[in-house]
């Protein structure tokens, strides 16, 4: 149970990167889409139809985890698959503490 909460929280923190959100109020809310496998053209699409009253920011934290995959995978073929965990992982890490510079207050001087 610990491996599957870990994954879990940085799937979520990719998603939310401002703050950690309990699994238990975050799992509801990242899984209550039904998503539809579609191809075309050589194309694979994932089309997620939401179900939850909080769908604008279901929409938003699926972009964000979009973006960072769509990031790493930019530089996938020159990663081994180990390498590519610990891009992903590292991309997180730095939407994190950027997101904890902006929450900072500043000091007067």
């Amino acid at each position: 149970m610990a491996l599957i909460y870990n994954w879990w929280s940085w799937y979520v923190r990719l998603a939310h990167p401002k703050t950690r959100l309990e699994a238990i109020t975050s799992r509801p809310l990242l899984l209550a889409g039904v998503t539809r496998l579609t191809e075309h053209a050589g194309k694979s699409r994932l089309l997620v139809t939401l179900t939850h009253a909080a769908s604008d920011q279901i929409k938003t934290m699926i972009a964000n985890v979009r973006k960072g995959l769509d990031t790493v995978l930019a530089i996938v073929p020159r990663l081994t698959k180990t390498a590519r965990w610990k891009a992903l992982m590292h991309y997180i890490i730095d939407k994190i503490i950027a997101a904890r510079k902006q929450n900072q207050p500043r000091l007067p001087r």
